[in-house]
This record gives structure tokens, sequence and C-alpha cells, in this order.
């Protein structure tokens, strides 16, 4: 492997403190039937996934100086699909609450959902139009607390109506964090999420919009959702959906919820285009 360059996605030793023993737990509870303990740093495998996230780069268009592509991918849909990812994001969610002062599970959250173009591999069976937005992709949905932190997310066609996406989230928000017992949504959700949630003993209140204001107008609380969406449009593998399956993109939003966390606990941002570049 060629030497480092060093990239501002890559982990500090402060951030990957973080990380580590959340990666070297799952690897020690899956060792190689020939005992070899792998060729790749750990840390680099998480480097990789974080650039690529970032930057929005194909998996072949990965820099040489990461482990390879075939490497990174392994870890990464191994992670995705024995849910090591969510792990990860939900440890340090609890973190970074408690930091704020605040229980480690929260009591209400706020969902919304989210309709982005799809690339051209994207298969068309998992794609569709969302008929509001007027987007041909997929639609994301997240449920956050009251400072942003994601507790779900779900991925489906744009064509899926808002309250496929509510009820969705609201059985993995009620499966995982049996603390919430309020959510808040937009008009886009109906009845039936209102009902599913009272089954899920979750109370959703539908904010209503004031009908005297136009444009975009922040509500209380409710503007919580926004922000994070908007935040992880940052990274660029999440501004259209590049991902062949849709539990690879609910992946991303995930190692994109992490990458902000571990910044977010070790006092460090992401520089922006705003950001001066570094002069000899």
């Amino acid at each position: 492997m060629s030497e480092r360059r060093g990239y501002y996605t890559d982990t500090t030793d402060e951030q990957w403190a973080l990380l580590e023993p959340l990666v070297t737990a799952w690897k020690a509870k899956h060792p190689s039937v020939s005992g070899h303990q792998g060729r790749y740093p750990m840390r680099r495998i998480v480097d990789a996934i974080f650039y690529q996230n970032r930057s929005g780069c194909q998996w072949s268009l990965l820099p040489t100086d990461f482990p390879p592509a075939s490497a990174v991918k392994y870890y990464f849909y191994t992670w995705r699909d024995d849910g090591t990812d969510a792990a990860i994001q939900e440890i340090l969610r609890c973190q970074v609450r408690e930091r704020a002062g605040r229980t480690e599970d929260p009591s209400l959250v706020v969902a919304d959902s989210q309709s982005v173009h799809a690339a051209v591999n994207v298969p068309a069976a998992t794609t569709g139009r969302d008929a509001g937005k007027l987007v041909p992709g997929r639609k994301r949905g997240i449920a956050v607390d009251v400072i942003g932190l994601i507790i779900a997310v779900v991925v489906f066609a744009a064509s899926v109506h808002d309250n496929v996406i509510g009820t969705a989230l609201l059985d993995k928000v009620a499966a995982r964090t049996p603390t919430v017992v309020k959510a808040l949504v937009d008009q886009g959700f109906k009845k039936t999420v209102v009902e599913h949630g009272a089954e899920l003993g979750i109370e959703v209140d539908i904010v209503q919009r004031n009908p005297d204001q136009s444009g975009f107008v922040p509500q209380a609380i409710r503007w919580r959702v926004e922000q994070t969406l908007g935040t992880q449009i940052l990274d660029r593998r999440l501004v259209r959906d590049y991902e062949s399956d849709p539990r690879a993109s609910e992946s991303r939003v995930l190692w994109s919820s992490t990458a902000s966390m571990t910044r977010r606990l070790t006092g460090t941002a992401a520089p922006t285009w705003r950001t001066a570049p570094e002069t000899a």
C-alpha cells in the first residue's frame, strides 16, 4: 500500500479512540477460521468509508492509499448486514446525549422524509416518482431526537406515501427506543400514522403549518429534523442515492451520523468550501 497522503475525513486519534473499542469488539467476535488477523488496519477501513461518504466517489475510485475497495466493501456490507453500523451509531448517540446533559434515550422524536434522485445504477424496482415533489428516485425517512440525533432511518422508493415511511419509522423507534412516547410529524403524514403510533404507545402529533406564513418557516422543535436532513446532504454520497440496495442507503445515513458525532464528541468540525486553504 502506498504512503498515505492523509485526508480531512480521516479520523483523528481522539475520534478513533471513540470507535476503536467498538470495532475491536466486533473483530474479536468474528475471528478468521484460519486465525488470520486481517491485512488492513480497521482504522483505515473506517477512514475509507468516511472518505467515500463525504466525497461521493465510486468504489473503484477510492484513492490507492486506502485499503483495496474489495476489502472496504466487505466490511461496509458485513457491518450493514449484521447491524454493526447501527450499533456504533447508537452508542455514540447515547454518548452525545449524555454529554448534553440528557438521558441516553429520548422520550420524543421528530420524523420527516426527503426525496432524492437515484443514480442510473439503482434498480427501477426500488425507485419511483414522488408525486408531490416531482422527484424520481428514492425517499429517506428519519426520526431524530430534539437535538437532531438520528434514532431511526428507512429508505423506500420515492413513490411510497409518507404514511408508509411514518409507520416504518415508528416500528423501528418502538423496537429500539421504547422510551419514546411522542412523535412530531408534518402534514404529509396522515391519520394512518397517528393510529399506528397509538398502537405502539406513541402519541403522534401532526404539526399544522400556519396558513398565514409563506415560504420556509422553521417550526419549533420540528426544525431539528430539517436541520439533520440538510446537514447530511453535505456528504456527497447522500446528495443522490447511489446504492443498489436500500439497506445500503440506510447504512450511508448511519455512517454520516457516526462521522458527525465523532466530530461533535471531540470538538472538531469538518471543513467546508468556506474554509480557507492551507498555504505553504
